[in-house]
């Protein structure tokens, strides 16, 4: 069963820009690519780091203000001053950048973006090269699938080909990307696996199980013990 990744959303055309580029030429960037940020590489298309508009914003919250260095500045304050006097791309962006695979699930990036509190990824090879950029709404865009494409996930991935399941045994409806499971199989474990299989199939909201069994095999002695895993798609 194959999850959806960051190649299957992301955006190919990047905005970049070199380490040389000024301040004004980004913000045209900007505005005519209608894109938050953009991508700084090098002659190799390597990425050395992003520009957004909150780094671009320094320079209006500093307008007019005296640049020197004030008493207690604390870290925030001093890299907003250094931003704010900045005139290259090299001197107002973000760097090292937190970047991706292509590769990697969107629920990794999703957890990636979380951990370091980006709104944006940019999307590499492996050579560290600039193929793509991965955004909040990017990721978001996997719950936008037709609830007919996630039932036939379900179905045929899940039921059918991983638990190998007859067909009518179970019933799946799927409404908004809550997928509701009905019928009965013949062992209780076949129907745990089908309900955390399901909740990972991409676009899935929450799993409603209304699973039976004939036959509880988890009380049988030696049987091994998984840790039970939320239904609902964070």
């Amino acid at each position: 069963m194959r999850a959806w990744q960051v190649g299957d959303v992301m955006t190919r055309d990047v905005a970049t820009v070199v380490e040389q580029t000024p301040y004004r030429k980004i913000v045209d960037l900007l505005a005519e690519r209608r894109v938050g940020a953009v991508v700084v590489v090098d002659d190799f298309g390597h990425v050395r780091g992003v520009v957004s508009e909150a780094d671009l914003l320094h320079k209006v919250e500093w307008m007019g203000e005296p640049h020197e260095r004030r008493v207690f500045e604390g870290p925030r304050q001093r890299r907003a001053r250094r931003k704010g006097t900045a005139g290259t791309a090299r001197e107002l962006m973000t760097s090292p950048a937190v970047t991706v695979s292509a590769h990697t699930s969107v629920v990794g990036a999703a957890k990636l973006m979380d951990r370091a509190g980006v709104k944006r990824l940019p999307v590499v090879d492996d050579l560290g090269r600039v193929v793509g950029i991965v955004t909040r709404s990017d990721l978001l865009s996997v719950h936008l699938r037709p609830d007919a494409d996630i039932r036939d996930d379900v179905v045929q991935e899940v039921l059918r080909r991983v638990l190998a399941v007859r067909d009518g045994t179970v019933r799946v409806e799927v409404r908004d990307g809550v997928v509701t499971m009905t019928g009965k199989l013949d062992r209780r474990s076949a129907a745990d696996i089908a309900v955390r299989l399901a909740a990972r199939v991409s676009g899935v909201v929450e799993v409603v199980d209304e699973l039976g069994y004939d036959f509880d095999d988890t009380e049988l002695p030696g049987f091994p013990s998984f840790p039970v895993q939320p239904t609902r798609v964070a």
